[in-house]
């Protein structure tokens, strides 16, 4: 079974920058998708990015282009999310996951893998 950890979440004042990182086990990347979401507090989870297994294309949510970039390590165990110029909205868990698809989608529901978030605070 895949599993997958968030790190590297935190409180961070407006502007600053955060590097979040998802380590995983249990099956091998490349033919998938490996997606970021958020998720506010009484909201709805969100897309963020996602990344395509071979690690050279990507679809970035209109909030968050310009400021976040996800890539995966060398060995595609594990994908990360640089976060640069961040802005109190940004606020939430942040949830890694993998989608048995190639077509980097926002669907929420199409993810079959996911953790247990990372918590991410900016004061503004």
């Amino acid at each position: 079974q895949v599993r997958l950890v968030e790190s590297g979440g935190g409180l961070v004042q407006a502007g600053g920058s955060l590097r979040l990182s998802c380590a995983a086990s249990g099956r091998t990347f490349g033919i998938d998708t490996m997606g970021w979401f958020r998720q506010a507090p009484g909201k709805e989870r969100e897309f963020v990015v996602a990344l395509s297994g071979s690690g050279g294309i990507t679809r970035y949510a209109d909030s968050v282009k310009g400021r976040f970039t996800i890539s995966r390590d060398g060995a595609k165990n594990a994908v990360f999310l640089q976060m640069n110029s961040l802005l109190p909205e940004d606020t939430g868990v942040y949830y890694c996951a993998l989608a048995l698809t190639m077509t980097m989608t926002r669907i929420s529901h199409d993810y079959s893998y996911w953790g247990q978030g990372t918590q991410v605070t900016v004061s503004s």
